[in-house]
């Protein structure tokens, strides 16, 4: 595949001059706090000073909202092999088999190594209790607290990084830009309400900044998953690759006027049926899978259901299976529906599919290496080689867990190697007026037509009428966006939300097949000729 190029309207989001800014030093800086960003601050040499810089608080993340659970083989009758397998063939093509082999002969390590971080996961007989997902030929996830496996297992991870002396942790600061020189990363230019803008210089950069899920109206993402480290990185110059490839969640809680909440795939992996609102269950009809069907797979056929019933949702049957097993299984997704008159065990649950997990991003190496020296990258930021086209569930915290703990390794190993000296350099971002003041805009009203027009051109079904026209829609408010400058984080998360948009829609055009999360209606069927990555760069670093 042809690599893309596309244009930033500028290369820094805000205007600076290196004798206005305060200047801080760090040899490890690492841009994000979820499973990718704590992990790799871990591994980093202890006498070595990292400073981890999350925009939220240190416990909101994807990963802190992950429910099902981390893949990994710990039944003795079940293989690494087919864990590998299972994967490879969930990405539908794309999947490294190098990476893929390494990540799932890791995983049970890495989930004995959160054990020893004190993360309890559920038990049975003394054993770690596994259960079956969509995709995977044996049960091998294993789960926390019924159905928050996130929340536990960050709460393990942020404890034991607290104690770390030698690592700060710079909550509520957003990251505007990496900066860079010489065609290399050297930090950030930062932001909080307290210090306003600051550059952080550093030896080594690791990038861990999550997804990009609000950009879809329907999505399973916090507020946070704006897509910013997307944005930074190819500003910067980084190359990013499958940026078409969105994952669509099929169950996520339908309720008129209210947030999403997402129903695990464990729902269905522990038996649960999908049923249309005639009662009909459906899946028999697209899939011999049924309901552990891929998530593509069961995105689209519920998708197709609505239509056929002219329906906004479909429906989630527990009633046959065992009410205790269920209150057990799932308390906090139990929780969540009694706030909705729902009862889990007893009630048809609404459910559509949603936005979940951001398969495109930096491409890096088996070591998290980007192409940009000195910027590492891990989880969902990421195209690692190990999802391809659709990522099998359950193994995106282990992605985060393994590139982590490479990325904190390698990057302290680089740092450790440059020495102590720093160098402040001359890095200064100008530009003229735009002539309009950003109080003009109303930020959430552009952010919403941004999300309606993302799902309804470039969701689960797309072709080249609909893409072309979101193209155009998208180029049109980021030319007006772009070209002011803003002093707020709503506003830098909206000119990162409208580049990311126009590097999906250009991703998605270029791939004239269906493969994987990627369905063109008009190229419904995958084509072997197109079995590559989709790459883009910015036509300034080109």
């Amino acid at each position: 595949m042809p690599k893309l190029t596309l244009t930033p309207r500028h290369r820094y989001l805000a205007r600076f001059h290196p004798k206005r800014v305060p200047h801080m030093f760090a040899d490890v800086l690492i841009l994000g706090a979820g499973i990718a960003g704590v992990r790799a601050a871990l591994e980093v040499d202890p006498s070595l000073r990292v400073v981890v810089v999350t925009k939220d608080r240190i416990d909101l993340s994807n990963s802190a909202w992950a429910q099902g659970g981390i893949a990994g083989v710990l039944d003795p009758s079940d293989r690494i092999e087919d864990h590998a397998a299972d994967t490879i063939s969930t990405g539908a093509g794309l999947c490294d088999e190098a990476i893929v082999s390494a990540v799932v002969e890791a995983a049970p390590q890495l989930i004995r190594e959160l054990e020893s971080y004190g993360a309890i996961f559920d038990q049975i007989d003394g054993h770690i209790a596994l259960t079956m997902e969509g995709g995977h030929s044996h049960p091998r996830v294993a789960h926390a607290l019924g159905d928050a496996t996130g929340k536990e297992v960050m709460r393990a991870l942020i404890n034991t990084i607290r104690g770390v002396e030698t690592v700060e942790i710079w909550e509520q600061t957003f990251t505007i830009d990496l900066l860079t020189c010489e065609g290399a990363c050297r930090g950030a230019l930062v932001w909080n309400a307290d210090h306003g803008k600051t550059f952080v210089w550093a030896k080594q950069t690791i990038l861990a900044t999550g997804g990009a899920g609000r950009l879809y109206r329907e999505t399973t993402n916090p507020d946070i998953a704006t897509a910013d480290g997307h944005a930074a990185a190819f500003r910067a110059g980084a190359e990013l690759r499958d940026m078409e490839m969105m994952q669509f969640h099929p169950t996520v809680l339908y309720i008129a006027g209210s947030s999403r909440h997402l129903i695990s795939e464990a729902v269905r992996g522990e038996g649960a049926h999908l049923v249309d609102s005639t009662g009909h269950r459906f899946m028999g009809d697209y899939d011999e899978r049924l309901e552990l069907a891929p998530r593509d797979v069961v995105s689209r056929a519920i998708t197709s259901r609505m239509e056929e019933t002219r329906h906004p949702c479909v429906y989630l049957d527990l009633r046959h299976i065992d009410r205790e097993k269920v209150s057990h299984r799932f308390p906090n997704i139990g929780q969540v529906c009694r706030e909705f008159g729902l009862d889990l065990a007893h009630d048809l649950i609404p459910v559509r599919p949603g936005a979940h997990y951001m398969i495109g991003g930096l491409t890096i190496d088996d070591k998290g290496r980007t192409t940009l020296p000195g910027l590492w990258a891990a989880g969902e930021a990421t195209s690692s080689g190990l999802h391809g086209a659709n990522r099998l569930a359950s193994n995106s915290l282990l992605e985060g867990l393994y590139f982590g703990r490479f990325c904190g390794l390698h990057a302290s190993e680089d740092a450790v190697s440059v020495g102590d000296e720093y160098q402040i350099l001359p890095l200064e971002s100008a530009w003229e007026e735009a002539g309009a003041e950003d109080d003009e805009l109303n930020l959430s009203d552009l952010q919403n037509s941004l999300s309606s027009i993302m799902w309804r051109n470039v969701g689960i079904r797309r072709d080249a009428q609909g893409l072309q026209q979101a193209a155009r829609q998208v180029d049109f408010w980021d030319r007006y966006v772009s070209s002011r400058e803003f002093d707020s984080v709503e506003g830098w998360e909206l000119q990162n939300m409208l580049l990311t948009a126009r590097l999906m829609i250009a991703s998605a055009d270029q791939r004239t097949e269906s493969r994987g999360v990627h369905y063109r209606s008009d190229f419904p069927e995958m084509d072997a000729d197109q079995a590559a990555h989709v790459s883009i760069v910015s036509a300034d670093a080109e």
